[in-house]
């Protein structure tokens, strides 16, 4: 017994980073449960009016993890918010809003194509009514703030079908930056390939580290050649494969600690390497023409 304890208890301290749990400051999750304010939260930890597993606590560094530790305040137990973390599927015809199952002008939105949870979930960013594709939905703020903002430029890939047979020229400008019709002239794209073309239509895959409002669709306006389809299929390295339209799925701690170490990599210096892995540089095909390498035959048909 005692050695079989030894032993679980060294494979525990050798368990990868991303398995364990992390830890929130208390006064931030007694704000997060809606017990009070993070000032008087302070003011109610340097009282000694809450304890953590039991014990009393007066510190305020005290950091606990919600899913695990048992929180008291003057001996009422908190029931602490759960972060919960998903990738679904969206499809056309569905707006990326929290505000209820339906928007002011009856629609449904993302929140209808999930059963009642005992978290308050959002998207992470949004989608258009009819772009379908990869959306986060978390009750993370902190990791939502995180992936959204512009200094962080995670990248994002797309699926769009154009208008029309594009040319090398339209195909050059897409990837090297555009004018939009306000003025703005886009970064230059992190990818731009070519996934297949007819005469009438051009499928491109499209990685973009910049998140304007319609961004792609304005850029397929600026360059003469109208956006007919826009799939997301890739938020950093996170992929809503083998999900139907409308279908979702939990992500795993790994995928978790990925979009955290993507979208913090000051604060997770360990997984800079695996999170900056592959490159940009598009894949080429016997022609010398970049093609997809996001399986284009499941997705862009």
């Amino acid at each position: 017994m005692k050695t079989g304890a030894t032993a679980k208890a060294r494979k525990a301290a050798e368990a990868p980073e991303i398995l364990r749990p992390a830890k929130i400051r208390l006064q931030k999750a007694l704000a997060a449960a809606g017990v009070t304010s993070r000032r008087k939260a302070e003011e109610l930890i340097a009282a000694g009016a809450i304890k953590v597993n039991g014990k009393r606590v007066t510190e305020l560094g005290t950091k606990v993890d919600p899913d695990r530790d048992a929180i008291e305040v003057r001996g009422s137990r908190v029931q602490l918010e759960k972060k919960v973390y998903f990738i679904l599927n969206k499809p056309d015809g569905v707006v990326c809003s929290a505000e209820g199952p339906k928007d002011a002008e009856g629609r449904p939105t993302v929140l209808s194509l999930f059963p009642e949870l005992p978290q308050r979930i959002y998207p992470v960013g949004r989608l258009d009514f009819h772009t379908r594709g990869a959306l986060i939905m978390t009750n993370d703020g902190d990791l939502a703030a995180a992936l959204t903002h512009p200094r962080h430029e995670i990248p994002k890939t797309y699926h769009v079908k154009f208008q029309g047979k594009l040319t090398e020229a339209e195909l050059g400008a897409l990837a090297g930056g555009v004018t939009l019709d306000d003025g703005t002239v886009t970064r230059p794209a992190a990818e731009v390939s070519v996934i297949k073309e007819t005469a009438t239509n051009s499928w491109v895959q499209i990685t973009l580290r910049q998140g304007l409002n319609r961004q792609i669709r304005r850029m397929g306006e600026a360059i003469g050649r109208p956006v007919l389809k826009l799939i997301r299929v890739a938020i950093g390295g996170l992929t809503a494969d083998g999900l139907a339209d409308g279908e979702f799925r939990p992500l795993t701690p790994t995928e978790v600690y990925d979009l955290m170490a993507a979208a913090t990599p000051a604060a997770h210096p360990k997984a800079k390497a695996r999170t900056r892995r592959g490159g940009d540089a598009p894949v080429a095909d016997a022609g010398g023409r970049p093609r997809s390498r996001l399986a284009p035959g499941k997705r862009a048909g």
